[in-house]
């Protein structure tokens, strides 16, 4: 990076942030060679007419503005090093700009509608940093040849392919590319960075063959014949599958067509699966839902629960997902005509769905543009557009009779039609280089010949020395990358983000559903029931126990460890060959916790339980970013069970201990458009309280303690869907009790704004309702995103008055309504 003017810190910088600006100031102009930061983000500016007088200019704010032409005065400001114009509309950048702008080095250009780069863009040679996320560029030829350039993001445009030039013998130190249709590298290379992709293609041989590869996902309720539809797929005619043999958990199996590999996915129906099928659920794939048409009933609740709970779910997940909906059970309807209303009310009800989801969209968007301040929010216009750009595909609905082998070619013939054709499925012809589908040959070679062990758990090094024999010309690192690629297609499991599993591989996928569903099951308390003295006493256990594991189950969504350990010994021991070593490893002991307890948290699907004790008011205030924080009196425990909230049933320990709501207690509403998604609140509250201790959960809220303050979490699913935080306000006794539960309800926050990132499909606003009773009133967060990202130079809530007046007249205290950053 070049150095800035030497007499740059004695000059004065101008703020004009918020100022609904439509033109440049005219004591800004009268400024001339004085101005060398100017701010003027948060207007309604279109253009910059005489921007050029401010000659000494090296830092320049444009970001959430009107611009739609890329404003070209800019090349007069030879000084200029930093540049925001991000967030505008900015649709081309014409040539000879940039050359004059030799000393930029910083430049942020994302959510704009950039569709390609000015050629000349390299002749920025001092470029060090530059955001080009969040655009519709197709290309990136323009940026080779920026020798300096360290930074690049490129996230969410239309890139099929990253120039090789790009890569080679280049400066890059980071570089994300994530939400772009990629065949080459492939999006699941791009994800690990920019050492995958330089290792990609320096593996990459001028020949290199295209592989074809779907991952295909069975969904649909209960019993509505994915694993007959999955399984008569496979094997090329009709299988018929018994109640007793349905999915349990997850099913994976492999079938290759003329060319095509798909991956069958087949997701079990029953709601207590629902939990673990967000760990498996991934972008760029084939989804098929069954409807079991024998029992749809042509009304709005039928459709609600066996079409319109998956379709959203999709919406919010995946939303560019490809959707094919298969009818079954057609032989068991009255007649053809009946399977033809069916399917025609089903079409229709899934048309104005997704029309009347577009449609909200769209109206949000246009109610906050027509706002008098529509420059204000910036955020939420870019959000809700980049959200409209989503299209979940829905193709024409198949009804099939899974006994009759024309059904079942007939469906197999529309799969491939679909998955080949290039507009649906524009990245399926990934280039890969030779050796990464060489090791994965190699890894199932070594599971057939016995050389890694029946259930697939293989040690890292172990792995590595067998593969390293075989692919002499490949180091330690290249192979680590393949198995990176291996991990992200869903071939094998690595999860090396885990500390306790970084060490091990998972090169069976199937064996590690095996696990999940030894305990996530619809038939859990038989299972429990089944248990045998024998099995007790080899966890010294008593039968009274394995009663009270089961009352603990049923009454309290609690599961004992030893039970946890028995039902998943009697699991592997009876389908792998797996020693008591190999079994302490996954089950864990009285000592230890097991590879299968390390995987259910780390997806937010349980949470150990703790001895909670009575509140201590002297207990140190905790704080996350105390690096030597120590507790008062603590607890020294061994957890003995796992909570499991999606199978809480009532709030009764809440409400016990939150008492009642109070209108003056701190307290912000989280909306959720277009609504929240099945199973996030209890996740949000698992990664929470795995934070604050003692906590109390229930079916849809949950108490968590800091110190002596009390915060509540609920889940409001009313027409408007909802997720309210709140703090006591009766336990905050002064203005700097007020911003510690503040800081509180910001970790919370963060944790939730976190937990959004994997459905691309939501959008969120945060409101602080009026405290006066019977109004319902609100004051909108409009950078709300800025208080978490707060580092002490947030501009959010500067200026704010000491008390705020909602539209109906009442007034509170700005603290209790908003938290105060450093700045205020």
């Amino acid at each position: 990076m070049p150095l800035s003017n030497g007499n740059q810190n004695a000059k004065k910088e101008e703020d004009f942030a918020g100022k609904k600006l439509r033109a440049l100031p005219h004591e800004l102009l009268q400024l001339g060679g004085d101005a060398v930061k100017v701010d003027l983000q948060k207007n309604r500016l279109k253009q910059i007419t005489d921007i050029n007088q401010l000659k000494n200019l090296t830092e320049l704010n444009l970001s959430r503005n009107e611009f739609t032409d890329f404003p070209v005065e800019i090349r007069g400001l030879h000084q200029l090093e930093k540049l925001y114009i991000n967030q505008n509309n900015i649709k081309t950048i014409p040539e000879n700009v940039f050359p004059s702008l030799e000393k930029l080095w910083f430049l942020k250009l994302s959510t704009n509608r950039l569709e390609k780069l000015p050629q000349d863009i390299n002749r920025c040679q001092y470029l060090y940093y530059l955001n080009l996320s969040n655009n519709c560029l197709k290309k990136l030829d323009a940026l080779v040849g920026l020798l300096n350039l360290k930074e690049l993001y490129v996230e969410r445009n239309q890139l099929a392919e990253l120039p090789e030039r790009l890569f080679r013998n280049s400066s890059l130190t980071l570089f994300k590319a994530n939400g772009n249709p990629l065949r080459k590298p492939p999006q699941e290379v791009c994800a690990g960075g920019l050492r995958d992709i330089q290792s990609y293609f320096a593996m990459l041989e001028a020949n290199a063959p295209d592989v074809c590869t779907v991952k295909t996902m069975f969904l649909g309720n209960s019993m509505a014949g994915k694993s007959t539809l999955c399984r008569s797929l496979k094997q090329g005619r009709p299988v018929s599958v018994a109640e007793e043999d349905r999915t349990v958990g997850i099913e994976i199996s492999e079938v290759g067509s003329e060319g095509v590999r798909f991956f069958f996915w087949d997701f079990a129906g029953q709601e207590e699966y629902y939990i673990t099928h967000h760990v498996f659920i991934t972008a760029k794939a084939f989804v098929i839902i069954a409807i079991d048409l024998s029992s749809y009933k042509m009304d709005a609740q039928s459709f609600k629960e066996k079409v319109g709970f998956w379709i959203k779910n999709l919406q919010l997940k995946i939303p560019d997902s490809v959707v094919l909906l298969v009818g079954t059970h057609i032989d068991q309807c009255v007649n053809d005509n009946e399977v033809i209303q069916k399917k025609k009310h089903i079409e229709e009800q899934v048309r104005e769905m997704l029309e009347t989801h577009t449609a909200n969209l769209e109206q949000r968007m246009k109610n906050f543009q027509e706002m008098e301040d529509s420059s204000l929010y910036c955020d939420q216009i870019n959000q809700i557009e980049r959200l409209t750009e989503y299209k979940l595909k829905v193709v024409d609905f198949i009804p099939i009779d899974c006994t009759v082998q024309a059904d079942i070619d007939k469906l197999h013939s529309r799969i491939k039609h679909e998955v080949l054709n290039k507009e649906t499925f524009p990245s399926i012809d990934q280039t890969l280089p030779r050796c990464y589908c060489e090791v994965e040959n190699d890894i199932q070679e070594l599971l057939k010949n016995g050389d890694i062990s029946e259930h697939g758990i293989v040690s890292q090094s172990t792995l590595l020395c067998q593969l390293k024999n075989r692919h002499v010309t490949l180091d330690d690192d290249q192979l680590k990358l393949i198995l990176q690629y291996l991990h992200r297609i869903g071939v094998i499991m690595w999860y090396k983000e885990i500390p306790e599993l970084a060490g091990s591989l998972f090169v069976k996928p199937t064996f590690l559903i095996s696990l999940f569903k030894t305990i996530v099951r619809h038939d859990l308390v038989q299972e429990l029931n089944k248990i045998s003295p024998a099995q007790l006493k080899s966890e010294n256990a008593l039968v009274k126990q394995r009663k009270r594991w089961i009352r603990d189950y049923k009454d309290r969504a609690s599961l004992n460890n030893v039970a946890i350990r028995i039902l998943v010994r009697t699991e592997l021991q009876k389908h792998y060959g797996i020693t008591d070593e190999e079994l302490i490893e996954v089950v864990g002991s009285k000592k230890r916790e097991g590879s299968l307890l390390s995987l259910l948290k780390h997806f937010d699907v349980c949470l150990p339980t703790k001895n909670s004790g009575p509140l201590n008011p002297k207990a140190n205030e905790f704080c996350p970013e105390k690096k030597n924080w120590v507790p008062s009196n603590p607890i020294v425990y061994e957890p003995d069970a796992c909570l499991f909230p999606s199978f809480l049933t009532d709030n009764k320990q809440v409400e016990q201990h939150w008492e009642s709501d109070d209108t003056e207690d701190l307290n912000i509403h989280v909306y959720f458009l277009p609504e929240i998604p099945h199973g996030f609140f209890h996740r949000l509250v698992i990664r929470t309280c795995s934070l604050y201790s003692p906590y109390w959960i229930g079916k849809d809220q949950c108490v968590l303690c800091c110190g002596d303050r009390r915060f509540l979490l609920r889940e409001r699913c009313d027409e408007d869907q909802f997720i309210e935080i709140r703090c006591k306000e009766s336990e905050l006794e002064s203005s700097e009790d007020i911003q510690k539960a503040w800081g509180v309800m910001r970790e919370i926050m963060k944790r939730l704004n976190t937990l959004t990132e994997q459905w691309q499909g939501l959008y969120l606003t945060v409101h602080s309702p009026c405290k006066s009773s019977d109004c319902d009133e609100y004051f909108q967060w409009n950078d709300w995103q800025e208080w978490l990202e707060d580092s002490g130079t947030s501009k959010f809530n500067v200026g704010l008055e000491e008390k705020q007046t909602c539209q109906n007249g009442h007034q509170r205290r700005t603290e209790l309504l908003f938290p105060r950053t450093r700045d205020a």
